[in-house]
């Protein structure tokens, strides 16, 4: 009877010893070591959501001020506008982004393609076969900028060194 009474009691025993164990909180400096990490990322986080809100409060800016504006120059007005939006954020993802040289790329290619917006935009001003040219050489200049943008990337690519040698790769550099 007593070593049951006495496993009993054991067990009660065991039973609030980790149920005020797991409430114990954690001391500060253990808390500070591990938290270390983290906290960098956060801020970094936090500094990226602030300038993104800056962009979009400067974008609705923008967009109210097209408001006042009538007919194609309001269209003209808010492509500027979204373009200029969409620029700043790919330019913001850019800063923060791991692949700079593919982060460098998708920003002159909005640029290219904001401008691309814009330039049609005004071309609607125009009738006729005149409008038609207007818009084809405006889509003549957004693909001579993307093109432009992708072989600035790929050289870019190309001119730093390669993680070949760091995989074990036994094939001779080339010479130029």
């Amino acid at each position: 009877m007593t070593l049951k009474l006495s496993g009993i009691a054991l067990a009660v025993a065991f039973a609030f010893a980790t149920a005020v164990q797991a409430q114990t909180p954690q001391t500060p400096a253990k808390r500070d070591t591990a938290d270390k990490p983290r906290t960098e990322a956060p801020s970094e986080r936090k500094a990226k959501d602030m300038e993104e809100e800056r962009i979009e409060q400067a974008a609705k800016a923008d967009k109210a001020k097209c408001d006042a504006m009538k007919a194609n120059a309001k269209d003209i007005c808010m492509a500027e506008a979204k373009g200029k939006e969409k620029v700043a954020k790919a330019e913001l993802d850019a800063k923060y982004a791991k692949d700079k040289t593919k982060a460098e790329q998708k920003v002159k290619e909005t640029k290219a393609e904001a401008s691309y917006e814009v330039a049609k935009q005004k071309c609607d001003d125009q009738k006729g076969e005149a409008k038609d040219a207007c818009v084809k050489q405006a889509r003549v200049e957004r693909d001579k900028s993307k093109g432009k943008a992708e072989k600035t990337a790929d050289a870019k690519r190309e001119s730093t060194p390669s993680s070949g040698a760091a995989t074990g790769s036994t094939a001779p550099a080339k010479t130029k």
